[in-house]
């Protein structure tokens, strides 16, 4: 075969795909951090569709979520396990993080609401979530996403995905466009700190 015939050995790409299943619920994510924002989300829970399908779009990943959990009991399992799924999706699409950006903060306004997100995939999982809603903060959707599942979502994906996260409220009133803005805010972070602008790693440790 003449060196001109030898096909070129292509990167694996920044690409991961998770399958979880418990007696609780069964989710399948595929993840590609270089992707174009392309986005198939149904977890059985249309808010919570719509913040995922934000996500995916805000952090230009080309990105499959499908879900199915015992909603006739609680949207807390669906909505925990899709989280540790995308979280473990995204470590390993990460890999060694060589010559990514790693730091990235943001606020993100949508109407009255500003909340502002500052994410490092630092190897390290913390959260910061400092998004309160009332008890009896009514559920958005049909079947209705709990707006307090929102801070169990981030929570099971920075442990899975060992990121470092902080999330505040500056303003807002809308429950709507609070969570709205918040998924929009870790989404960008997300884009900046995902973005390749080198080779080695960037930490003075050398992995991270």
């Amino acid at each position: 075969m003449a060196a001109t015939d030898v096909p070129a050995v292509m990167a694996p790409g920044r690409r991961a795909t998770r399958h979880r299943k418990t007696r609780e619920s069964e989710v399948l994510v595929e993840v590609d951090l270089d992707g174009a924002g392309r986005v198939e989300v149904t977890t059985g829970l249309p808010f919570f569709d719509h913040m995922l399908s934000q996500l995916g779009t805000h952090a230009g990943l080309d990105l499959v979520v499908r879900a199915t959990g015992d909603l006739e009991v609680d949207s807390h399992h669906t909505v925990e396990d899709t989280g540790i799924a995308l979280g473990e999706a995204l470590v390993e699409a990460f890999g060694d993080k060589a010559g990514i950006r790693r730091f990235a903060s943001v606020a993100v306004p949508l109407d009255e609401a500003l909340v502002e997100a500052a994410l490092d995939v630092s190897g390290r999982a913390y959260l910061s979530y400092e998004i309160d809603f009332a008890p009896d903060t009514p559920g958005l959707g049909s079947p209705p996403f709990d707006p307090q599942l929102a801070e169990e979502f981030w929570r099971a994906l920075v442990t899975a995905s060992a990121v470092t996260l902080h999330v505040a409220l500056r303003h807002g009133k809308n429950t709507h466009h609070v969570l709205e803005a918040s998924f929009k805010a870790v989404a960008r972070a997300l884009r900046d700190a995902k973005r390749l602008e080198g080779t080695a790693v960037p930490s003075t440790k050398g992995v991270l």
